[in-house]
């Protein structure tokens, strides 16, 4: 005969959905089974209580084993030899149903017996242990909400206790009689086969004693069939001993194996906690918002699908989609009366879910699973393994390499030294300059010179906006500079990249900023993503602040992408790095060079790490393109200004040899003037000398006539 269905009793614990709808179809074939054998016992008893109707009654059995093969029966339908068995049966039954007058004694004993027993000892146990679990099933939910509602602020140790008790009674419970209740429907599936063949093996038995073979029907080809059924019945019957002993040994390793786990909230020294899972399901308590403040819990059974998570009620027989938990961010989260909270958040932002778990064990689980399916792992061959190295590698990330060269030789190229060079990373950002001793150095330089030991990391964005707000209140006259913690050059209201050449938007999630002390290599970036990545691994920073990242010619800015303000602002000039992980082209980087910001006055460089949809080599390009415009137009600017400085030095000469020859016009004038002047004077000198001249010739003439006289 074919293999047995079963259920699995490994699964009772868990109590899936999947379990309990597998659960549903047995019950459904228990039924179906029982009310088969209520109408198969009821043809039986007609044989036996009226012998005038026992052809009518005969008859009546042939057709309901005719009946068997177009019967629905969810875990029987397809039993081809069971089917045809009986349908043998059937013809014999129809040939001998004039032959039987008096068989009380022997169907009793043969057909009676063992129909009645199946009915009223094995279909009864069903029910009885139906409802048990039913019962247990409803005390084990009572329980799991009592302990859900267990208060955060005013815990009480005894009344903790207490539910905590009523919790592993109640599982412990639910799981024995669920696993004897599973047990009960496996052996129903034997059961039915023994309990339909053996009665009428009895019940041919005893036609074949009653006419002692004379009956021209039994032949010996008929007498083998019966022997080969018996035969079969027999076989079925060791193989459902030898199955319920292999059950009730798994009940007894099951019960053993699982007893620390009826506690909702086990000991992690005992039951360490997995961070390499990729697939998880099982209970969470899930939070529905009814009004603006007010809110209800609901718990239902969730499960991750590839990168998706599906939740699924009890009795459902499928689960629906809650949210796509690809590049999401999932973190603990702290919920007013409820203990073992965490958020998820899609890769968008538009879409958050609180969800509770019922331990501290399984709240962890779950938190490194959903990381680990944003991280898209769940797409290799061997996503476990991959997640446990990725995970080994986060925590190996503590422990600094005893030297720079060692953990970077195999990524550097092999440098040229005393020429300029000129080196173009992975991401396409260009790093120039020649070639120095601290550049020829660098393979020999440690850790500490790159990023200094117990560097503070920051791993959300501070928005400028409140600080604004909050200097409203000083008085006009108090024009201090606003300082932001991210290294963030002063911005004034009047700059605007309205007129930039260069518009490219991305969409970034910031991962940590810290400060380092060269920037001299791309090496400096891949180490500050070495030890935030770490940082966000041991102590389980899983979310991350979404922005727009806007790559212009005059400088990068951060955008929240909901109401569309600047959260950053950082010149280009200032930024002097850039570059992308050479393994991992999500990882973006860039060293920003704040001038002033030490405590002596001195620059300090700070290098900032976001997380892409895998633009990061498109970003770097785009940083570097921006360079290049702001070069050339700095560059065009310079040429502007000098070919405008040679414009006012023309206009400065023109302006000097007009004056010249305005001053050459105005002193020809006055030479003219000064020469008739001097004609005047000179004629009236002239004048004056005649008159003079008169004047002596007349008085020497007096005189002389005086003297005469």
């Amino acid at each position: 005969m074919p293999g047995i269905d079963k259920l699995p009793i490994e699964e009772t614990l868990e109590d899936s959905p999947q379990t309990r709808s597998l659960l549903g179809v047995f019950e459904e074939d228990a039924a179906a089974i029982s009310s088969y054998s209520h109408q198969l016992h009821h043809a039986m008893q007609r044989i036996y209580d009226a012998q005038n109707e026992l052809s009518a009654a005969t008859h009546l059995t042939s057709k309901l084993l005719k009946e068997y093969d177009s019967r629905r029966f969810p875990l029987g339908s397809d039993d081809e030899v069971m089917s045809s068995t009986l349908l043998q049966f059937s013809k014999v039954i129809d040939e001998l149903s004039s032959c039987h007058a008096v068989l009380s004694t022997q169907l009793a004993d043969a057909m009676m017996f063992p129909i009645t027993q199946f009915k009223e000892r094995d279909l009864k146990e069903i029910l009885t242990l139906k409802e048990v679990f039913q019962i247990s099933s409803s005390d084990h939910d009572v329980a799991i909400n009592r302990y859900s509602r267990l208060s955060k602020r005013r815990e009480n140790e005894k009344v903790k206790s207490e539910v905590m008790e009523d919790v592993y009674t109640a599982r412990k419970k639910q799981h024995q009689t669920m696993m004897h209740y599973f047990t009960a429907l496996n052996a129903l599936q034997y059961k039915k086969k023994i309990a339909l063949l053996e009665p009428l093996l009895g019940y041919m038995q005893a036609q074949i004693s009653f006419f002692k073979l004379g009956s021209e029907n039994l032949t010996q080809q008929w007498e083998d069939f019966l022997t080969n059924i018996g035969t079969s019945v027999q076989n079925v019957r060791r193989e459902m001993e030898s199955e319920i002993e292999i059950m009730q040994q798994t009940i007894q390793d099951l019960e053993e194996a699982s007893d620390p786990l009826y506690l909702p909230d086990p000991d992690l020294n005992k039951i360490p906690v997995n961070r390499n899972l990729t697939r998880k399901s099982g209970y969470l308590n899930t939070r529905n918002k009814t009004g603006l403040v007010s809110s209800t819990w609901e718990r239902q059974y969730f499960f991750t699908q590839g990168g998706n998570l599906m939740s699924q009620a009890r009795g459902d027989v499928a689960g629906g989609l809650v949210m796509d938990i690809d590049n999401c961010s999932v973190m603990a989260t702290d919920c007013e009366d409820r203990r073992y909270c965490f958020q998820i958040t899609s890769f968008d932002g538009k879409k958050t879910v609180i969800l509770q778990a019922e331990s501290k064990k399984d709240c962890e689980e779950w938190i490194s699973t959903i990381n680990n399916i944003s991280k898209r792992i769940y797409l290799s061959e061997n996503p476990e393994e991959i997640a446990a190295r990725v995970n080994q590698s986060a925590l190996d990330a503590i422990t600094p390499s005893p030297s720079f060269q060692q953990r970077h030789e195999s990524l550097r190229p092999t440098a040229q030294s005393h020429l300029k060079t000129t080196r173009k990373s992975s991401s396409g950002s260009l790093v120039t300059g020649p070639s120095t001793p601290d550049s020829a150095a660098l393979s020999t330089l440690s850790l500490d010179s790159l990023v200094a030991p117990d560097t503070p990391i920051q791993f959300d964005i501070i928005s400028p906006v409140s600080e604004e707000y909050a200097g409203q209140g000083k008085a006009q006259g108090q024009t201090g500079r606003r300082t932001n913690p991210f290294g963030e050059s002063g911005v004034n209201k009047s700059e605007d990249s309205e007129g930039s050449i260069l518009h490219q938007l991305y969409i970034v999630r910031f991962l940590g900023s810290m400060e380092v002390r060269s920037h001299d290599s791309v090496d400096v970036i891949y180490e500050t993503m070495r030890q935030i990545l770490a940082a966000r691994a041991i102590h389980n920073i899983f979310r991350m602040t979404e922005s727009h990242l806007l790559v212009t010619c005059d400088c990068l800015k951060l955008i929240d992408p909901q109401t569309q303000v600047t959260r950053l602002r950082f010149p280009l000039q200032n930024v002097v790095l850039c570059t992308t992980h050479q393994e991992n082209k999500r990882l973006f980087g860039f060293v920003l060079l704040v001038a002033g910001s030490g405590n002596d006055g001195r620059p300090i460089s700070v290098c900032y790490v976001f997380e892409s949809n895998n633009e990061g080599e498109k970003m770097c390009d785009s940083v570097g393109l921006a360079k290049q415009i702001a070069f050339h137009s700095e560059m065009d600017r310079r040429e502007l200004e000098k070919q405008k400085e040679k414009d006012k030095a023309k206009e400065s000469e023109q302006e000097e040899l007009s004056k010249q020859k305005q001053i050459e016009k105005v002193g020809n004038g006055g030479a003219v003037g000064l020469q008739h002047s001097y004609v005047c004077k000179s004629q009236i000198h002239k004048f004056e000398f005649v008159f003079y001249n008169q004047m002596l010739a007349f008085q020497r003439l007096t005189v002389t006539k005086c003297v005469c006289g």
